[in-house]
């Protein structure tokens, strides 16, 4: 059920919401969190998708805040037009998206604080631009989880240098978050023998990659050797990760992206595996972020000394992979 109310105010969005309670059946007891979204004006659909889908993981109140691009007014008149959405509209959430015009859009934080679930976790996603400083934007100052998308930045790497510097306990980003697959398979390899010491490591990625960077900073921290990070544009097409080496006595072992969801493992003596390691989507990122509301101190020693500690990426040509 969807239910619109124009030039309206966060009093009245509040009323209705009680109003669809009671006469429809739709409660909110089970919700574990609110989730807000800060977006553009006309950019909410994909975002809200996502979060319908996270939510059957973890049932939640999602309130959207759409403004013009940077927060500015995109009208001369103050006006705020709201939708609720409940039942099938909105999975096992309850979303309500405001899309603020004028002078109203300058107040996030008073607009959503009618609206937050009492007693209840706040969590704040910019699926695109970013605030300067996350953690003391008008919404970052009353959530308990920050995530961002370095991805999504006009400048990626710059945004992670820029989050290293501005960082606080409960920011996280999705360029770690896409990691997650990545470091559960570097770690299944290196858990079996022969448990030799790493001697270098190296993580070929895009240019476009903000991930490939913390990648290269999270294992030159975890196994305590240099790492390289290199950018290179792949011939079959793919973005993000394209493989990673790691170095010792006995040979290299080589994890590299062969086609969009597959990686193929080369350990020496050893047969090759060919692994699914698919892309992680948006409604994946989320929900695994929603599984913790406690800092991630892992990604806070990465982001602010793993990341100053590594080198400069090097370019270097496209490289070519072998065709299954």
């Amino acid at each position: 059920m969807i239910v619109d109310l124009p030039n309206t105010t966060t009093s009245q969005i509040s009323k209705t919401l009680v109003k669809i309670r009671e006469e429809g059946g739709a409660v909110a007891l089970g919700r574990v969190l609110t989730l807000v979204i800060s977006t553009n004006l006309g950019h909410e659909e994909e975002a809200i998708e996502a979060a319908n889908d996270a939510s059957r993981e973890h049932p939640m109140r999602v309130i959207v805040i759409s403004t013009g691009p940077d927060g500015a007014a995109v009208a001369d008149t103050a006006r705020l037009d709201a939708q609720i959405r409940v039942g099938g509209d909105a999975g096992a959430s309850e979303v309500v998206v405001l899309k603020a015009y004028g002078d109203t859009a300058s107040d996030e934080e008073g607009l959503v604080t009618g609206l937050l679930l009492p007693d209840a976790p706040v969590v704040a996603w910019w699926p695109g631009e970013a605030p300067e400083i996350v953690s003391k934007s008008p919404l970052g100052r009353i959530a308990q989880r920050r995530i961002t998308d370095a991805a999504a930045q006009s400048d990626p790497r710059g945004f992670l240098n820029h989050l290293s510097r501005t960082y606080s306990p409960g920011d996280t980003d999705f360029s770690w978050t896409r990691l997650t697959l990545w470091r559960a398979q570097l770690a299944a390899v290196l858990d079996q023998p022969p448990y030799e010491p790493i001697t270098g490591v190296e993580v070929h990625g895009a240019p476009d990659s903000p991930s490939t960077g913390l990648l290269a900073a999270w294992l030159q921290m975890q196994l305590e050797v240099p790492a390289r990070h290199e950018l290179v544009t792949p011939s079959h097409g793919s973005s993000g990760i394209q493989g990673v080496r790691l170095h010792r006595a006995s040979g290299v072992i080589e994890l590299e992206r062969t086609h969009t969801n597959i990686v193929t493992l080369v350990q020496p003596n050893q047969p090759v595996h060919d692994i699914s390691l698919i892309r992680r989507s948006l409604r994946d990122c989320l929900a695994e972020e929603l599984r913790r509301l406690d800092p991630d101190d892992l990604f806070g020693a990465v982001i602010q000394h793993g990341l100053a500690e590594l080198d400069a990426p090097t370019v270097t040509g496209s490289i070519t992979v072998p065709e299954a």
